[in-house]
C-alpha cells in the first residue's frame, strides 16, 4: 500500500505540534500563583519587631508547611519603601498609611489593607551601674529634647527607624533629637552599647526583652535597666508591662500594623489572618505586647 503525502495537511500538524510544545514550555516557566497557605512571599518588617516576627513565622509554617515567607528586618522607612516599589507585598509597621499615601494608591487604583494587631511600647534602657532609672514623662521629654540637667548620650536603633520617629513625632512634637543622638545598628547593639556607656539611654522595642523562654531576651534584660515611667497624670512608675500598656499607665505605647498590599487572595492574605488568629494573638501576648484582636481579662491575684 502506497501512502501520499498531503503537504497541506503535513504543514498544519507541524504547526500543532510546534504549538503544543511552546505551550508545555511556557507553563514550566509560569510561576504557580501563591494561595492563603502555599506558595512563597517576601515580606518587609520593622526590626523593632523581629523577635515577635521570627516566632510568628515558625509557628504559621510549622501549620503551613507548603509556605515559605521571607522576611526582611529593617527600618521602617524602608519598609514603606518595599511597599512603595514592589518589592514586598506585605509589610508590618508601626503606623497606618498617612493620607498622602492613600491619595497615591487611590491614584494607581490600588486598594491596599491594613489593620491593628497590637499595642506596642518602647522600653528605655540605662547602664546596670547607673542610679536613674525611674522617670516622670516630663524628665523624659526633657531627655529627648536635650534640655535635660543630666547629659544623657541617647541611642537608637536607626537613624530612619520607626522608634526616632516615635520620639520626634509624639514626644519632641516634631523637634530634632539633640545633636550629639547615637544610631546603632539595631536593638541588639543599642543594648550593648548602653551596657558599656554609664551615661547612655536606649530607646528600644519592648518585645526585644520580653520573652522570658528566650535565652537571648534574658540576657539583653540581665545587662540593662529597663527604666520606669510615670505618666503625666499618672501616679505611679510604671514598666512597659502589658497590663500598663493596656490601661496607658505606661506612656510610650504605639501600634503594630499589617499593610497589605495583594491583588488576589494570596500567601499575604493567609499570613495576615493567621497574625489575628487566636494562634497569632496568643503569641503576641507571650511577647508582651497587648493583642488588638482578642480579649484579654486582667484579674487580680493574691501572692501568698
Amino acid at each position: 500500500m502506497k501512502l501520499r503525502f498531503n503537504y497541506r495537511t503535513g504543514i498544519l500538524l507541524l504547526l500543532a505540534t510546534a504549538s503544543f510544545l511552546i505551550a508545555c514550555s511556557d507553563n514550566k516557566s509560569v510561576k504557580k500563583q501563591d494561595t492563603p497557605t502555599s506558595g512563597e512571599i517576601r515580606i518587609s518588617v520593622d526590626e523593632t519587631f523581629k523577635p515577635l516576627m521570627e516566632a510568628e513565622l515558625k509557628v504559621f509554617q510549622s501549620i503551613y508547611p507548603k509556605t515559605h515567607i521571607t522576611a526582611e528586618y529593617k527600618p521602617e522607612a524602608d519598609c514603606f519603601k518595599d511597599l512603595f516599589s514592589d518589592s514586598s507585598r506585605m509589610i508590618i509597621v508601626t503606623r497606618e498609611l498617612n493620607n498622602e499615601e492613600k491619595e497615591y494608591f487611590k491614584k494607581v487604583n490600588i486598594k491596599p489593607r491594613s489593620m491593628l494587631l497590637a499595642w506596642d511600647a518602647l522600653a528605655l534602657v540605662t547602664n546596670n551601674e547607673n542610679p536613674d532609672s525611674i522617670f516622670t514623662m516630663q524628665q523624659v521629654r526633657e531627655i529627648m529634647a536635650g534640655t535635660s540637667q543630666r547629659k544623657w548620650q541617647l541611642v537608637f536603633d536607626n537613624e530612619k527607624s520607626s522608634t526616632v520617629r516615635f520620639i520626634v513625632d509624639s514626644i519632641n512634637k516634631g523637634k530634632p533629637l539633640p545633636p550629639q543622638t547615637m544610631s546603632a545598628k539595631g536593638n541588639a547593639e543599642v543594648i550593648d552599647y548602653v551596657s558599656k556607656n554609664k551615661d547612655a539611654i536606649g530607646v528600644i522595642g519592648v518585645n526585644w526583652i520580653s520573652d522570658t523562654d528566650d535565652y537571648e531576651a534574658i540576657e539583653f534584660t540581665n545587662k540593662v535597666n529597663v527604666v520606669k515611667v510615670r505618666a503625666d497624670y499618672g501616679s505611679e512608675f510604671v514598666q512597659p508591662y502589658q497590663l500598663y500598656i493596656a490601661s496607658r499607665s505606661y506612656p510610650l505605647v504605639r501600634g503594630m500594623f499589617f499593610i497589605l498590599k495583594e491583588p488576589h487572595q494570596g500567601l499575604g492574605s493567609g499570613f495576615a489572618t493567621f497574625l489575628g488568629s487566636q494562634e497569632g494573638q496568643l503569641l503576641i501576648r507571650r511577647f508582651k505586647l497587648f493583642p488588638a484582636r482578642s480579649n484579654v481579662v486582667f484579674r487580680d491575684a493574691t501572692i501568698k
